[in-house]
């Protein structure tokens, strides 16, 4: 395990300097001609539960670039609440891709940062010869109203006593903390009894400022300024070659994938049996094989 200032200075590293004068922080690992530039969740998480991703990928002949966005771990934190809008972060991507000089390459985006894969491609999908839509659905509303579902199932006064510490405002309480991780992370985030280290740390390191702006405080009742998205009738214009990615104990539906799959011309489902939100960590089988099926098949040109 680095250190934030190993991490930093280490090998492959490089710092894109924003049109806003914030530097974010870059790092290639492996070599070959297929480049991946991966956009982790959150929003305001980091990259490092996304370092497995590396241990398949790049014997594959794959260069994964990781890449944490601004108010992220080892990139710049700006205490700047304007800078957390939608539209600045796609942006960011398109500058992120310029400075590293990536053309025909592939993005893969994993919850809140497939909901960045989607509005990227939506607006320069021309840069891209293949998207991962990893745990993301068409629309908050439609998320909301899986997550909420998820809830209910569960028994009626854990539920109750939920609402009572999200009424009073009080969600740093230990026992509201326990019952989110009790009845939600651990059945529907990452399954397994003990969480690997990297995913700890993405969770200790997140930026609380860029996630409560744009989702809110709150698991289960979304106030960020998300609120409102909704793509479910533009993603028929994703032409490139798509991999839609989840897990069957998903706090996105898997229902959802599936009309993501029926509406996104050029795409392919998989949805790991044993997996959740976090399936690359909970179901790694079924997920490296999704993945290295998928590159493997458009650069072969059967998809």
């Amino acid at each position: 395990m680095m250190t934030r200032q190993e991490k930093l200075t280490a090998s492959g590293v490089q710092w894109v300097t924003l049109d806003n004068g914030y530097k974010v922080w870059t790092r290639r690992v492996g070599s070959g001609p297929i480049k991946l530039l991966t956009l982790h969740g959150g929003p305001g998480c980091t990259h490092e539960y996304l370092e497995c991703l590396e241990n398949f990928l790049i014997p594959e002949g794959i260069e994964v670039i990781f890449y944490d966005q601004l108010g992220s771990w080892c990139s710049d934190q700006p205490d700047d609440e304007s800078l957390w809008i939608l539209d600045r972060f796609i942006e960011e991507i398109e500058q992120v891709r310029v400075a590293l000089d990536l053309e025909d390459f592939y993005l893969y985006g994993h919850s809140c940062g497939g909901l960045w894969a989607i509005e990227y491609a939506l607006k320069y999908q021309m840069n891209l010869k293949g998207l991962i839509l990893g745990s993301i659905t068409g629309s908050i509303q439609s998320y909301m109203a899986h997550i909420n579902h998820i809830r209910e199932q569960l028994p009626q006064n854990i539920v109750e006593r939920m609402k009572q510490y999200e009424e009073a405002g009080d969600l740093e309480n230990e026992e509201y903390q326990t019952l989110l991780m009790e009845h939600l992370y651990h059945q529907h985030i990452c399954r397994l009894s003990e969480w690997p280290d990297p995913l700890n740390r993405a969770f200790d390191h997140m930026n609380n400022q860029v996630y409560n702006t744009m989702q809110g405080n709150n698991e289960f009742v979304f106030t960020g300024n998300l609120l409102g998205w909704d793509r479910w009738n533009e993603l028929a214009s994703i032409r490139v070659a798509t991999l839609i990615l989840a897990g069957r104990y998903d706090t996105m539906a898997p229902a959802d994938q599936k009309q993501m799959q029926s509406i996104i011309p050029h795409s392919r489902l998989v949805i790991c049996e044993n997996g959740s939100h976090c399936s690359m960590w909970d179901d790694p089988t079924n997920y490296q094989q999704a993945l290295v099926g998928f590159f493997r098949d458009v650069e072969k040109g059967n998809l």
